[in-house]
């Protein structure tokens, strides 16, 4: 052992001598990762107080997992998850496809003009704040809208403001944020299509595939880690949801189906002050979130050979 010691300490000090500006360059960002990432993070241990900011952290009363319990036992725990749960299932079933299929549809454009048109217009709504997208569906989904008018022309029925029916909120939200940004995400895909070999497809037209088999038997093959480290990273943010959004557009009368994990927190951490209770709900968000990740990494990685670790 004290043999691999020297050996290691030496091929270190030696791995330093020869590379010691990378390693200053190094610093910066090891010390902003630990003052902003990791040094707040002390902060979760009021989830296992009673958090008073007029006694501050340490003379606050150590109370357990007290908030764990009244939020498992709480009327709202079960909505909020249910619908955390419901609002990223949509996301990844039809927002996670989205980019593909329309990354799958550019590459096999072959007019330049056309297919830089396409991709502007489809890059160009990710730049508009969260606040004006929102104010857009909110006069699009009005009485006088022309998404609701266009649903009173298809259905026959009458309709007043979209986002007044709860039951209308998850297909807003969604298909609003695929809107905003399939353009952004599909970049990625378009990128890991570029470093594929051209012979693969020259192969593909001497076996007498279509456009549709080589999407289907050279792309998807080829792209497929990327496909496979994104999904992990969005299942690995199941129950994560962004509150502006969902605060922007809900309302008490859409709480059934649009109210998340997230906009609870912000309720109660921020407009009740129960700043213990909503970290404690924030935690255990965050180690599900954990779990989520850490199994479907696993799972990959022995169906696919493609993980995050």
């Amino acid at each position: 052992m004290e043999i691999i010691r020297k050996s290691t300490r030496s091929i270190l000090k030696r791995d330093f001598k020869k590379n010691w500006f990378a390693y200053m360059l190094a610093i910066p960002v090891l010390a902003w990762f630990l003052i902003f990432c990791y040094g707040p993070m002390w902060g979760i241990l009021i989830a296992f107080k009673d958090y008073k900011p007029l006694l501050g952290f340490s003379e606050s009363h150590w109370v357990g997992f007290k908030h764990f319990i009244d939020f498992f036992e709480g009327p709202y725990f079960w909505r909020v998850v249910k619908n955390t749960l419901l609002l990223n299932v949509w996301g990844i079933v039809f927002g996670f496809t989205a980019p593909i299929i329309l990354a799958l549809l550019l590459n096999e454009i072959r007019d330049g003009l056309f297919k830089k048109t396409v991709q502007t217009l489809t890059y160009m709504p990710h730049f508009i704040s969260i606040v004006v997208v929102c104010g857009m569906i909110h006069i699009f989904t009005a009485d006088e809208g022309v998404v609701t008018q266009l649903l009173q022309f298809i259905t026959g029925k009458d309709y007043s403001s979209l986002l007044g029916y709860s039951s209308f909120f998850r297909s807003i939200y969604t298909f609003s944020g695929i809107w905003q940004n399939v353009g952004w995400e599909c970049i990625i895909y378009l990128a890991a299509m570029s470093a594929i070999d051209s012979t693969l497809y020259e192969a593909g037209e001497m076996d007498g595939i279509g456009r549709f088999g080589k999407m289907w038997h050279i792309t998807l093959p080829q792209i497929r880690p990327v496909i496979v480290i994104l999904f992990i990273f969005a299942v690995g943010g199941l129950m994560a949801s962004g509150y502006e959004k969902i605060i922007l557009l809900y309302t008490p009368m859409t709480y059934d189906t649009a109210d998340v994990i997230a906009s609870y927190v912000y309720r109660r951490g921020l407009r009740e002050s129960s700043l213990s209770f909503s970290t404690a709900v924030g935690l255990f968000s965050a180690i599900v979130n954990f779990a989520l990740l850490w199994a479907t990494n696993k799972i990959a990685k022995r169906n696919s050979d493609v993980s995050l670790w």
